[in-house]
């Protein structure tokens, strides 16, 4: 998988897959595959619109040479030059905290792939429990990248699983707030949102009010936990689980998809609350013993050491594995010094989340949730394909212009069905 080149400063250049993949390796944990062909047609058609991302592979520029003033003192620094280097590659819908590097496009067709590979996976029920820890990107929205994220592979993959299942769960435990998911099924009741993380303070992505419930036929399928920083196992797990318990006995999901954003952990580099590892994994526990098809994905998390630990703990609980304290040597196990183990425990931080503060969260969640009156239902229909590629030759194609979607249904020739013309596939003569 390409390492995206966010730079040096930035808290997501840390390595984090590679280094839990590594995990994987010294326990013989089973390591998936992802389906990057079938995301390159999706994530051209299905979600994005008519903005062009960069054509991949992308060669940025040299950097240029530095500016002199007189006396031989630089007039900028490297930094500043650089930034000027990759700001010539911004468009409006690329910010800051989304740069273009080398191969972007290949690096989001493999952990988009990676995450509908593993929806489809479930619906033709080959597994139980399907893994992509290098996805889970949920700032992305239709037509924006933000916050790390440039494909929003979570809404790919429930829009696959809803082709089999009639409602989808989305859980977040991000301490981000999940807005790019929550925004692009906020109409709609077959998905319903559940969203626990940190809100207030301007911290990003400032969305995520706990009145925020979805509208239209989406009203009360958005349910967010706004938290405050500081908050610990107990206090965490307790509302997760009575939250999570009832959502799942009103909704009725036919699959889940749980994002574990491991920057809600302790110590993290952009994070505010106190989880441990065993505390976080305790939410993906709870969530499997519902033994409904299940879908996990990563996320956030900027301390990469912890992030690795994190990942590799809850692989071992989805697989009813137990995993030694003790790390496997591999070569990333200079980051695990000095003690090399695998658990890390919470600090000592005040949590500012009161038990008043709790429960009048709860009693909003609940009443939410009484106000659905049943499960919701979905007409019945033909299951749509898994997820279609056109059979185009795109070495002919001009990579810089937009094939818009009625075309592209135009190039798709079913022989179940009639055509008039030149498309007849049942001619007088009976030729074909």
């Amino acid at each position: 998988m390409p390492t995206p080149l966010f730079g040096s400063s930035n808290p997501l250049q840390c390595g984090r897959c590679l280094s839990t993949a590594a995990f994987h390796s010294g326990w013989s944990l089973p390591r998936g595959t992802a389906a990057a062909a079938a995301a390159l047609g999706l994530i051209r058609n299905l979600f994005l619109d008519a903005t062009p991302l960069p054509r991949s592979p992308l060669t940025l520029p040299p950097p240029p040479p530095p500016l002199v003033a007189v006396g031989g003192r630089p007039l900028e620094s490297e930094a500043m030059l650089e930034k000027d280097r990759i700001a010539y590659f911004y468009d409006d819908n690329l910010g800051e905290d989304c740069p273009v590097f080398d191969n972007l496009f290949e690096f989001c067709q493999i952990y988009a792939g990676g995450t509908l590979d593993a929806a489809r996976r479930l619906n033709h029920k080959t597994c139980d429990i399907a893994i992509n820890w290098a996805g889970g990107l949920h700032h992305a929205k239709k037509c924006e990248a933000s916050g790390f994220c440039y494909i929003n592979d979570l809404v790919l993959g429930i829009l696959e699983l809803l082709k089999y299942h009639a409602r989808v769960l989305y859980i977040d435990i991000d301490v981000h707030h999940g807005d790019g998911v929550e925004e692009a099924f906020y109409f709609t009741d077959r998905v319903m949102t559940v969203s626990f993380h940190k809100y207030g303070d301007f911290f990003f992505p400032g969305t995520g009010d706990i009145k925020d419930i979805g509208e239209r036929e989406g009203k009360y399928y958005a349910i967010n936990i706004p938290l405050k920083d500081g908050i610990d196992d107990s206090s965490f797990t307790r509302l997760f689980k009575t939250v999570i318990a009832k959502v799942v006995e009103t909704y009725l999901p036919g699959a889940i998809v749980l994002q574990c954003g491991a920057d809600s952990l302790a110590r993290d580099r952009l994070g505010c609350f106190n989880l441990s590892i065993e505390g976080h994994a305790e939410c993906v526990k709870f969530v499997k013993k519902f033994n409904i098809p299940l879908l996990v994905t990563g996320g956030g998390g900027y301390t990469k050491e912890n992030v690795a630990r994190c990942w590799a703990v809850e692989t071992g609980v989805l697989l009813d594995t137990e995993l030694p304290n003790e790390i496997p040597d591999n070569e990333y196990i200079k980051y695990f010094a000095p003690d090399y183990t695998l658990k890390v425990s919470n600090v000592n931080m005040d949590n500012l989340n009161s038990k008043s503060y709790l429960s009048s969260i709860k009693v909003q969640v609940m009443e939410s949730l009484r106000a659905i009156q049943h499960a919701p239902g979905v007409q019945m229909q033909e299951v749509p394909p898994d997820f279609y590629i056109p059979d185009i030759d795109e070495d002919e194609l001009d990579p810089d212009e937009r094939v818009d979607q009625h075309t592209q249904d135009k190039q798709i020739h079913r022989d179940d069905e009639y055509y008039e013309g030149d498309n007849d596939n049942d001619h007088e003569d009976g030729a074909r």
